[in-house]
């Protein structure tokens, strides 16, 4: 049976998905940030834990709808742009309880392994 080549931008969504559904569950504080190392780059994980925190701290306090903040997270759709050979950028659409959200993405390949280097949760 012959080898068959992955479809590059098929692959890249499956990352998008996954990668942008784990980062809504950590905001939701049901995953631990660290999950994700392997998949962000390093300043991306931190920007991610920090606003993780941030939630947790606005959640802790008198809003009632604070702690509803990214509850149920579902992604909708993923897309995904080949900006070279080694880039791709892509956007998602997630749905929680409260709200639809935007997440745009950067992936650049490092070595075989694809990592985001740009995570925007809007």
């Amino acid at each position: 049976m012959p080898l068959q080549l992955v479809d590059e931008g098929r692959e890249i969504c499956t990352i998008c998905r996954g990668t942008v559904q784990a980062a809504i569950e950590v905001l939701a504080g049901t995953r631990p940030a660290q999950q994700l190392a392997r998949r962000l780059d390093e300043r991306c994980l931190a920007a991610l834990q920090h606003r993780a925190a941030l939630t947790r701290r606005l959640a802790s306090g008198n809003s009632p709808t604070a702690g509803r903040l990214h509850r149920n997270p579902s992604v909708r759709s993923v897309r995904a742009c080949k900006v070279s050979e080694d880039v791709y950028e892509a956007s998602a659409v997630v749905v929680d309880e409260l709200r639809v959200r935007a997440v745009a993405l950067r992936l650049e390949r490092s070595q075989l392994l694809w990592r985001v280097t740009v995570l925007e949760i809007g």
